[in-house]
């Protein structure tokens, strides 16, 4: 078992997250308040939050227990949700697109840039998708004020 969670480790330490796969914003603003404007943006839209996971405490507090000293984030929280109108014009598309399912949008501050919060989530294939990442664009947008 101890084998395999290092290979584990290992695999996910020698990959990244590309540029190309994910859409970001910084921004001067604190954690919490780009947390309530993306709470207030979703809300906004007629989106409900399905759920919110506190990624970065669980990272915080666990790390002993995983044999590391490293801190990943200050603040790290993944705001989970759907549309209803939306995933049904994509899966209808095809059915497939299930997979993407709940919509997810990452807020977090950095130890190495405490004075920037960023914003972010996962770019879709080509296609019905598009729809999706420009759904979670202008939320993402709204949330730190910037215009759509």
């Amino acid at each position: 078992m101890k084998r395999l969670l290092a290979t584990l480790a290992l695999t996910f330490a020698a990959s990244t997250v590309s540029a190309a796969d994910r859409i970001s914003y910084d921004t001067d603003q604190s954690f919490d308040d780009v947390t309530f404007g993306l709470e207030n943006a979703i809300l906004d839209a007629g989106l409900v939050i399905d759920h919110v996971s506190h990624t970065g405490d669980m990272l915080e507090r666990t790390k002993g227990d995983v044999g590391s000293d490293a801190t990943l984030f200050l603040n790290a929280d993944i705001y989970s949700f759907c549309s209803a109108q939306v995933s049904r014009e994509v899966m209808e598309a095809d059915p497939m697109n299930i997979l993407f399912c709940p919509y997810t949008i990452f807020v977090m501050v950095r130890p190495d840039t405490p004075d920037t919060t960023t914003i972010g989530f996962r770019t879709f294939p080509d296609g019905p998708m598009k729809e999706v990442e420009d759904l979670l664009d202008g939320l993402a947008k709204a949330a730190i004020g910037l215009e759509n």
